[in-house]
């Protein structure tokens, strides 16, 4: 049986536009929060600035938990946890160019919320949680992949 992996991802807002990234290489179509798989032996927040880093150039400090999400291939094996923290922006240069190292990410766009409601984003909970929406989840259970 093939265990759950875990992922963080940060939410940052930056004159009410969130940052969001292609979710995987060469599809632009779908769009998430920036963030990765967690590896062993370093803490939550040290993998959610790894990841971030890698995937937008940007260093940030990283704030208080805001998400669980689940996602799952219903006919497969692949089951993901995606930890979701608030994120401030400590350094970098949000409009300039950067390369992920892993090749994964390739774009990023800051996004208002009415601009975030016409793209494909993943969870469907994104912009209620980043704009701290009253009803916003905290748990955003088992959602199918998306192909």
């Amino acid at each position: 049986m093939r265990s759950v992996r875990l992922a963080v991802r940060g939410l940052l807002l930056r004159d009410d536009r969130l940052l969001v990234v292609n979710a995987y290489p060469g599809r632009a179509d779908l769009w998430c929060a920036p963030g990765g798989g967690a590896e062993p032996h370093a803490s939550l927040p040290d993998n959610l600035r790894r990841e971030f880093h890698e995937e937008t150039g940007l260093e940030v400090s990283v704030g208080a938990p805001c998400l669980v999400n689940e996602f799952h291939d219903p006919d497969g094996a692949f089951h993901q946890v995606d930890l979701y923290f608030r994120v401030s922006l400590v350094a970098g240069d949000p409009e300039g160019d950067w390369a992920d190292p892993e090749g994964v990410v390739s774009l990023r766009r800051w996004a208002s919320r009415a601009e975030l409601a016409t793209l494909r984003v993943k969870p469907d909970s994104l912009a209620a949680v980043a704009w701290r929406d009253p009803d916003a989840p905290a748990y955003d259970p088992l959602e199918p992949i998306l192909r």
